[in-house]
């Protein structure tokens, strides 16, 4: 007699499932999508800096420096006109700095006419030895780095304009002679005093052209500095006051002239940190939006 199998034993055990349920996938794929998308999204202050080519005074092809955000948005541009010493490292560092900012930055090299492909000190030399850089030529160098910056992407079209020694005189000239919504004279010489024997010929004081200031100024500057001198930086201040020019000076104890400077002996930690705090929340009001 055959015998009946037991039902109870019959019966499969169900398995448990491996895997993912939908809403387990979908939840996983959604969080997988999140996280490629975090990682290939652009940090806010991720930049692109590199040598390149704009046209400066009279049509000439000259060489800059030029930093700008990868993010997308509405940027400012900013010319940074570097010191006698020339278009170098530290030039660039200060470039970098105001595109991790927020702004699109260009640095036109002035000496690339005397000496393309020089070293900074060697450029220098030989800017220095043909006279220095004419005001009319920085003019017109400037005015071709605003172009190039107005043709950026997301440009705002509000531009600033910066220099630190020389530089800061340059930029003063530039914002007398062009249009600009903001400038920054970092311990500009010769605004106001005549240079002293061995400085370029082309260097002439230039107060007369405060009543052609296009912008706001900024001017920071160290009391214990021989170019500008505390009295050369009062006078300035009077005759903007004067002419009901909007501007800012900031002076500060213990400090000389290329106290930004971070690594050469004159440079004064308090008064960089401070003057690079103003210098932002400066541009900040002007250039932004």
């Amino acid at each position: 007699m055959a015998k009946r199998s037991n039902r109870a034993s019959s019966k499969r055990k169900r398995r448990p499932r491996i895997g993912l349920s939908r809403r387990n996938v979908t939840g996983r794929q959604y969080s997988l999508e999140w996280q490629a998308e975090a990682v290939n999204a652009i940090s806010p202050d991720a930049i692109r800096a590199e040598t390149i080519t704009i046209t400066g005074h009279g049509g000439d092809e000259i060489e800059a420096y030029r930093a700008m955000p990868l993010a997308q948005g509405s940027r400012g541009g900013i010319v940074w006109i570097h010191h006698m010493p020339g278009y170098d490292r530290e030039t660039k560092e200060f470039v970098r700095r105001l595109a991790v900012n927020g702004y699109h930055t260009v640095a036109p090299n002035l000496y690339s006419r005397e000496a393309p492909g020089a070293a900074p000190d060697d450029a220098a030399a030989a800017a220095r030895a043909a006279g220095g850089v004419p005001d009319e030529r920085l003019v017109g160098d400037v005015a071709g780095a605003v172009e190039h910056l107005r043709s950026l992407p997301g440009a705002n079209g509000k531009f600033g304009v910066i220099g630190h020694c020389s530089g800061g005189r340059h930029a003063y000239l530039a914002a007398c002679s062009l249009q600009f919504d903001a400038a920054v004279d970092c311990y500009g010489a010769f605004i106001v005093e005549d240079p002293p024997e061995g400085m370029p010929k082309v260097m002439k004081p230039i107060l007369h052209l405060a009543a052609n200031l296009s912008c706001p100024l900024l001017g920071l500057f160290g009391v214990e500095d021989k170019f500008p001198t505390p009295a050369g930086v009062a006078t300035l201040d009077a005759e903007l006051t004067r002419l009901s020019k909007p501007h800012e000076f900031h002076s500060y104890d213990g400090a000389g002239h290329a106290f930004f400077s971070v690594d050469r002996p004159v440079y004064r930690v308090e008064a960089a940190v401070d003057g690079w705090r103003r210098i932002d929340d400066f541009f900040a009001t002007h250039l932004k939006g």
